[in-house]
């Protein structure tokens, strides 16, 4: 690390890793769109990468001599073996970061053998600055790795160390946690829309209230049952409500 910026490469140019290389700029974790290198065999990436300034290359190995902090590897899990051959071909420091559903820290460790490694489970909303990230650190890994990690992921939202055997229940929670929000969102606008409401004005209404609600347990630190008991008056429409959702 130098200056206190980061020297950072992803193998692998998708939806994900775009969203970080963008996150690491705007929080100024990295100084610049030329301190990252990224790689990819789908030239469109590539291309896409290029015009936001990042340095692109379909060379692993070119990512991995250019990047002093960390490389993360955002491919398909069934790719993850042969990135580590290639990783494991050129002489580096850098520790190397996972975002591979289901690749666990064993296998990297054993592709990698000496080399710090960590595992990551970030989610979807990471492509708008507000991921949920849980990670895991290999046995060889330092207090730096882990403020690396932490920088590079914080920079996209929230990061939280967990233990490895815990990564699952990540996975269930915020990494397809989105899928059922989404769900209550559209239910909540269709609530709005059968009681007359215009399409995009209740999905509008619906997106804002979970955000807004979000923000009240991270914000106040109040338990949820607390919150909903402030809401829901005697008698009101909104223990109504919420008698019924229990009802199913």
């Amino acid at each position: 690390m130098t200056e206190n910026y980061l020297s950072v490469g992803f193998v692998g140019s998708g939806m994900m890793a775009s969203a970080l290389m963008s996150g690491l700029v705007a929080k100024k974790i990295v100084s610049g769109p030329s301190a990252v290198t990224c790689s990819d065999v789908w030239q469109p990436s590539l291309d896409k990468a290029k015009e936001k300034g990042f340095n692109a290359t379909k060379s692993n190995a070119d990512v991995i001599e250019a990047s002093k902090d960390a490389v993360i590897i955002a491919v398909k899990p069934f790719v993850v073996a042969d990135v580590c051959q290639d990783i494991a071909k050129v002489n580096s420091d850098a520790v190397i970061i996972s975002i591979a559903a289901g690749v666990t820290l064993d296998f990297l460790q054993s592709k990698l053998p000496g080399r710090r490694v960590v595992r990551v489970m970030p989610n979807t909303p990471c492509l708008v600055g507000e991921a949920a990230s849980g990670f895991a650190l290999g046995t060889a890994c330092t207090d730096n790795d882990r403020k690396i990690v932490e920088s590079i992921f914080g920079s996209v939202g929230v990061a939280k160390e967990i233990k490895e055997v815990l990564l699952n229940a990540v996975t269930g929670l915020s990494g397809s946690g989105p899928a059922y929000v989404y769900q209550f969102i559209e239910a909540l606008a269709d609530g709005g829309v059968r009681s007359g409401l215009p399409r995009a004005a209740a999905l509008e209404l619906a997106a804002q209230t979970v955000k807004g609600a979000a923000e009240m347990v991270l914000q106040t630190g109040t338990h949820p049952g607390q919150l909903k008991d402030n809401v829901t008056s005697p008698g009101g429409t909104t223990i109504a409500g919420v008698e019924a959702l229990e009802r199913g």
